[in-house]
């Protein structure tokens, strides 16, 4: 089976992957990084063994933040590498974790290039965020007797249908995990369903709820001087957004608009190189828009010409945006994606806007949308009608805030839960 699997990736990547990333290094200039994941170029990081923890690209990252911090109050002397699979993890990790962590991209997971990134590791323990699950990697891990294991893991109703599949094979590739730390029941059910050992699988929350938010005294007021906005502008946010998605969002801007005229949108593309697509679709409507890496750094800018629309084309700063917004959408719901992350606007207070399809976040949807902290809208209709409908009412907009905000403050305790499984069973205190 691993013969096949192996077949298949290969295959994969010479008719999938590679074209794709090629086309996108030229029209984009998104790097390959294939040496990288081949393990060539790559020395040992310490002497000693190291703590690898795996992100696969920016939200996973920022979820992982209080792992690493954690990890790095708990063993000082363990040296910690995060990896991650996009080039735009890659820059979130090396600023955020400037000085607790080096960088390493993850492996292609062929069995060669499995075997050579781990050497140049040396894990004392791997650390998978949210359920990823790369058979050749995780065998090449085991057969170096590392243990392993899945931190805030889900399985979304997509995955869980393609990994049915092949349950017989998977079965084994679970094997190789020392424990299973899962956000919710229904995540733990799932991950036993797929042939997980039930003694190995526990219920720690989302990590992503325990998630401090550190937005900087006065964020507010210097992203309003730095974005040219006055004070009385109103704006909202469409985080995370998908093709499909922008003309129903633009749509929804366009009737808002007329209640409110001087409302501006920050519209943020879930894949920032989407910016000149995103562009040309606000060309076509003949909106004044720009660019956020167009915007000067200046800590202050002339309050002229405030375009319309500015799009988001950076990475990192949605979520700290997020606390300049009186309504924020959460993209990838209204196309049937699974939905982005929901937190991020609930812990700033924020009323939030999604579609149906919140999978990949279906316990905190949930729960957001059960206190009134989240209306669902279906098409671009609801999301104008529900937008000018909170726009127009701060007493709901704030009471859905607060709403949000303690919902999430009373599921605290997913970092420290899983922690305490990291001490027990892939890094133990000495006499421990």
């Amino acid at each position: 089976m691993y013969a096949l699997y192996t077949t298949i990736a290969m295959l994969g990547l010479l008719v999938l992957y590679v074209p794709l990333a090629l086309v996108r290094r030229l029209t984009s200039g998104v790097p390959l990084n294939v040496r990288a994941r081949l393990g060539y170029g790559a020395p040992r990081i310490s002497g000693q063994r190291v703590g690898w923890l795996h992100a696969v690209s920016v939200g996973e990252a920022i979820a992982a933040t209080p792992l690493v911090e954690g990890l790095r109050r708990l063993y000082p002397d363990l040296p910690l590498v995060v990896t991650t699979v996009t080039s735009t993890g890659a820059q979130i990790v090396r600023e955020r974790f400037a000085g607790l962590a080096t960088h390493r991209f993850f492996p292609l997971d062929l069995p060669w290039g499995a075997r050579r990134v781990s050497a140049s590791i040396n894990p004392a323990f791997l650390i998978c965020m949210e359920t990823e699950l790369w058979p050749n990697t995780l065998r090449a891990v085991a057969a170096r007797g590392v243990p392993v294991m899945i931190a805030n893991g889900r399985i979304s109703d997509r995955s869980y249908r393609r990994y049915r599949l092949v349950r017989g094979f998977l079965g084994r590739v679970l094997a190789d995990v020392r424990v299973f730390a899962m956000q919710s029941d229904e995540d733990a059910r799932r991950i036993i369903a797929l042939g997980a050992a039930p003694e190995r699988v526990v219920v720690t929350g989302n990590v992503k709820t325990d998630a401090a938010v550190v937005d900087r005294a006065g964020a507010v007021d210097l992203w309003r001087r730095l974005l040219g906005l006055t004070a009385s502008r109103r704006v909202w946010i469409a985080g995370s957004t998908h093709p499909g998605e922008e003309d129903m969002v633009l749509e929804a801007h366009r009737a808002a608009s007329v209640d409110c005229p001087e409302l501006v949108l920050v519209l943020a593309p879930r894949h920032p190189e989407r910016a000149p697509e995103v562009q040309a679709l606000l060309d076509r409507r003949g909106w004044p828009a720009v660019r956020r890496s167009e915007l000067p750094s200046a800590r202050t800018r002339p309050p002229t010409a405030v375009p319309r629309v500015i799009v988001l084309d950076t990475v990192g700063e949605l979520a700290t945006l997020y606390a300049l917004a009186d309504v924020v959408f959460v993209g990838g719901s209204l196309v049937p994606l699974g939905g982005h992350n929901v937190l991020e606007p609930a812990q700033r207070r924020k009323p939030i806007l999604v579609g149906p399809h919140t999978g990949n976040f279906r316990e905190a949807a949930g729960v957001l949308e059960s206190v009134g902290a989240s209306l669902v809208v279906r098409d671009a209709a609801e999301l104008g009608r529900d937008l000018r409908r909170l726009l127009a009412d701060p007493d709901l907009r704030a009471k859905m805030g607060d709403a949000g905000f303690d919902a999430l403050a009373s599921r605290h305790g997913a970092v420290r839960e899983t922690l305490d499984l990291i001490g027990r069973y892939l890094h133990p205190s000495p006499g421990a």
